[in-house]
């Protein structure tokens, strides 16, 4: 637990900040801090103005001093080792420590963390599950933050769920959704969802707070990854090497090949026998193994994402030892590709495939199997899951309905599927003939 500052402090950058004394600005605020942290603590106060109850952030005196200092000292020591991070592990330690500190040094600034707030609070207006806290940037400087304070229960405390009557495995939905829908499809995710940041409300919404570590992916990025873990579902780890590579986890130039056998032996140890058992610190503990035997490294911005997956999967097998990330995530998974306009025309990408006895694509029904199989495995058994694999086929079905064109491509794919076993069935055929035909000429009777 990290010390607080003295509260004198504090309330002279407060001071100072808002050009007013403090009971100016507060009709209420505690004495001491309700939170400390490494690079500020949080005092409770009321608004004078409003009469609104908000959480006060204010900064440690001289962190950022005490930040440049640190990663400059941490700087020289890279460059001493760089080359043989490169040589060894594929990794830049330089460019690597940069990414970090650029990403240290803006959660510096809690106007861009106002900022960071407000982005969330416009992504998630329309989710009546999510709460956002508000923001005040007109009262908010770079070293104090003023932001709605929110009433609720730590997210790991069990007991107190219960108390407040909110249901752990409903919380654990909405909290794996919410972190999907940040992921896919906001492409701003926040990157620090500790116990001490994420809270549930009596109402059972899911409440965030502390936005100052917060990354973004890009469209193409949001794609690659659904189009890796399609690939990963399917275990065709060659094209989940590929798109790896598109991500920037293998370095440019780099033979996939025996990569995607080291990805294909890693899943199958880290996976066993069942989709179903999925655990991501597992998986992600074995693939950290593959960055010392081949040119594998984990982008900055990918970092965060994984250690965001690694917090929530954490907190969510907390309030359930049996909880299967996988079994949450899928569904959700599923309803981008068959709902979202910007994921849908990628089942063309996903259903069809190149074959050699025909020009164009046919319909992939091994994969198609294969992704019916995931899912029933992840849906478990009983009238919960095949309700939930019936809404999946239907939103197939409604998709096809309101995209006549991908649906045609589709059934053209099926179509030339079909043409193409012909052709093979029939090559089979006269290839036999042939064998046997020569082998009467070589061998008469």
């Amino acid at each position: 637990k990290v010390p607080a500052f003295p509260s004198a402090e504090a309330f002279a950058i407060m001071k100072e900040a808002f050009g007013c004394e403090v009971d100016d600005m507060f009709s209420d605020i505690t004495p001491e801090p309700i939170a400390a942290a490494s690079l500020g603590q949080v005092y409770k106060a009321t608004l004078r103005s409003t009469g609104e109850t908000v959480a006060v952030k204010v900064q440690r005196p001289a962190v950022r001093a005490v930040i440049k200092r640190d990663v400059y000292l941490l700087r020289q020591i890279s460059k001493v080792f760089n080359d043989v991070a490169v040589r060894r592990l594929g990794v830049d330690a330089v460019t690597l420590l940069d990414e970090f500190a650029e990403n240290l040094l803006e959660e510096l600034d809690y106007r861009q963390e106002a900022r960071n707030i407000q982005d969330f609070q416009d992504n998630f207006k329309d989710d009546p599950l999510v709460k956002i806290p508000k923001a005040y940037p007109e009262i908010s400087t770079e070293k104090v933050l003023v932001m709605e304070w929110i009433d609720g229960v730590r997210c790991t405390d069990l007991d107190k769920l219960k108390e407040i009557g909110v249901p752990v495995q409903d919380f654990i939905r909405v909290g794996v959704q919410s972190g999907m829908r940040q992921l896919l499809e906001f492409g701003l995710f926040h990157g620090d969802p500790h116990p001490g940041n994420v809270f549930a409300l009596a109402d059972g919404r899911i409440a965030y707070v502390d936005f100052g570590s917060v990354a973004e992916i890009s469209q193409t990025n949001k794609e690659a990854i659904l189009d890796a873990v399609v690939e990963a579902m399917d275990q065709n780890f060659v094209q989940m090497a590929a798109y790896m590579s598109k991500l920037g986890f293998i370095a440019e130039g780099s033979d996939v090949r025996p990569i995607a056998k080291a990805i294909e032996e890693m899943w199958g140890d880290a996976i066993g026998r069942e989709m179903h058992d999925f655990n991501f610190r597992t998986v992600t503990t074995e693939f950290s193994r593959l960055a010392y035997r081949y040119p594998i490294r984990v982008p900055e911005r990918f970092a965060l994402v994984i250690r965001t997956l690694l917090t929530q999967e954490g907190i969510c097998l907390s309030l359930d030892p049996d909880f299967k990330l996988l079994a949450v995530a899928y569904p959700y998974v599923a309803k981008r590709l068959l709902r979202d306009p910007l994921y849908c025309n990628r089942l063309r990408q996903v259903l069809l495939k190149s074959v050699p006895e025909v020009k164009k694509p046919v319909f992939d029904f091994r994969r198609l199997f294969s992704l019916i199989v995931v899912a029933a495995a992840v849906a478990g058994s009983g009238p919960k899951a095949l309700l939930e694999i019936g809404r999946t086929l239907l939103d197939g079905v409604s998709l096809c309905w309101r995209r006549p064109s991908l649906a045609f491509d589709l059934l053209q794919g099926v179509v030339r599927w079909g043409r193409a076993k012909v052709l093979w069935a029939s090559n089979s055929v006269l290839g036999a003939a042939g064998r046997f035909w020569r082998s009467l000429r070589t061998n008469p009777v």
